[in-house]
C-alpha cells in the first residue's frame, strides 16, 4: 500500500485541448481497486470508517500514514463483490476520488488536476458527465471534482501532521493478524502498525491533554476501537474461500481465528 497513486496507470493533466469532448461515465464499479489490500485514510474519516474497517498505520518513507485494511492477502480487496460493487456503506475518499488526482509542483505551491485515462468510465462518446462545455470551460461536474480534491488535499495535509504527531508519541508497534482458511492454511497479515495501549498509558498527562484539545486523542481511540473489524476482514476471506472449497470442506466444519498483537 506504499504508493499514493496505487490505482493510477496513466494520469495526465486535464485540459480543454486534450479533453474537450471527454466524458466520465458513472456506475462502472470499483474494479480498479481490486488489487489493493489497504488504502490511505484521512483523519476526518476515522469516525465513519471505524464501524466498518480496521484502521491501522503504515510507514511510508519517514511518514506515518493511517489506512484501512481491505484484504488479508497482497493485492486482495475483500470489500468488492463479483460485480465490482463496494460492500460497505462508507467508501474511503481515496477510492472515491478516482479517476481524478492532483499533481503537485516541486515547490508544493501549485496543484494540477489530472485524470487516469485508462479508467473504464473515461470516454469520448458522450456517455456520462462532460469535463468541458461547448465554450471549452470546466463544467459544473468538473468544478465539483475540483472542490472535492481541494478538500481532500486540505485533509491530506492535516492527516500528514497527525501522522507526525503519532510517530513522535512513540506509541506505535508492529502488529500481525493471522487467519486460518477453510482448507486449514494459515495466512499472516503484516506490515502494519498499531497503537500499543500500554505505551499510550505511559504518555504524560500534559501531552494527552494537548492531544485531547486537537481531537487527536479521539482518533487514537477510534483506531483502537476499529481493530475489532479484523474479524470482518477475516470473515470475508473465509466466506470467499469457503464458497470455492464447499465440496471439500462444509462451512460448518471450518475453523478460523484472527489474532492481533
Amino acid at each position: 500500500m506504499a504508493k499514493q497513486l496505487m490505482f493510477y496507470e496513466s494520469a495526465v493533466p486535464v485540459s480543454p485541448a486534450r479533453h474537450s469532448d471527454a466524458c466520465i461515465e458513472s456506475g462502472t464499479g470499483y474494479g480498479f481497486s481490486a488489487g489493493a489490500n489497504a488504502v490511505p485514510l484521512m483523519a476526518v474519516e476515522f469516525i465513519r470508517a471505524a464501524t466498518e474497517y480496521a484502521i491501522v498505520f503504515t510507514a511510508v518513507g519517514d511518514e506515518i500514514v493511517p489506512a484501512v485494511v481491505l484484504g488479508v492477502k497482497g493485492e486482495q480487496n475483500l470489500y468488492l463483490d463479483a460485480d465490482a460493487k463496494w460492500q460497505a456503506q462508507y467508501v474511503p475518499a481515496f477510492v472515491r476520488r478516482y479517476p481524478f488526482v492532483f499533481s503537485t509542483s516541486e515547490d508544493r505551491k501549485s496543484l494540477t488536476l489530472c485524470i487516469d485515462e485508462t479508467h473504464k468510465g473515461v470516454n469520448h462518446a458522450g456517455r456520462g458527465e462532460r469535463l468541458f462545455d461547448e465554450q471549452r470551460k470546466p463544467t459544473a461536474y468538473t468544478q465539483q471534482v475540483l472542490k472535492f480534491l481541494q478538500e481532500f488535499q486540505v485533509h491530506f495535509e492535516r492527516t500528514r501532521l497527525f501522522g507526525q504527531h503519532v510517530k513522535e508519541l512513540g506509541v506505535l508497534e508492529p502488529m500481525a493478524a493471522q487467519v486460518t482458511t477453510p482448507k486449514g492454511d494459515k495466512i499472516a497479515l503484516g506490515g502494519f502498525l498499531a497503537v500499543s495501549r500500554a505505551k499510550l498509558r505511559q504518555v504524560p498527562a500534559e501531552k494527552l491533554a494537548e492531544l485531547a484539545k486537537t481531537d487527536e486523542l479521539e482518533l487514537l481511540y477510534l483506531h483502537l476501537y476499529s481493530m475489532r473489524n479484523f474479524n470482518v476482514v477475516k470473515d470475508r476471506l473465509v466466506g470467499s474461500m469457503a464458497s470455492e472449497s464447499a465440496a471439500e470442506a462444509p462451512a460448518e466444519a471450518v475453523a478460523s481465528e484472527a489474532v492481533v498483537h
